[in-house]
């Protein structure tokens, strides 16, 4: 149901992203590092501000369990894919 960024110098947890109804598959940064993406078992996608941790969007429509979740090289789009083996591409 989180997901938590951790430094890697101390390793200390400096923030917790919560907000997933279930357990999240996992989770990426942007290219730029500005956002973080997670994929969850709630069937959703979500984008998170790096900085502040705060929930930016929610990427809903997929019909079972979103295993992944990653940005295109430049940042511009998401693919999700899916236990309801279907995979999508967002703008």
């Amino acid at each position: 149901r989180t997901a938590k960024i951790w430094d890697s110098s101390t390793g200390e947890c400096t923030k917790t992203l919560t907000g997933h109804g279930n357990a999240v598959c996992t989770a990426a940064y942007s290219p730029d590092g500005s956002q973080i993406l997670t994929a969850s078992w709630d069937r959703t996608a979500k984008m998170w501000d790096s900085s502040t941790g705060e929930c930016t969007q929610t990427l809903t429509g997929q019909g079972n369990t979103v295993w992944s979740a990653v940005y295109s090289p430049d940042g511009s789009q998401i693919i999700t894919t899916s236990a309801d083996r279907t995979a999508k591409i967002w703008d």
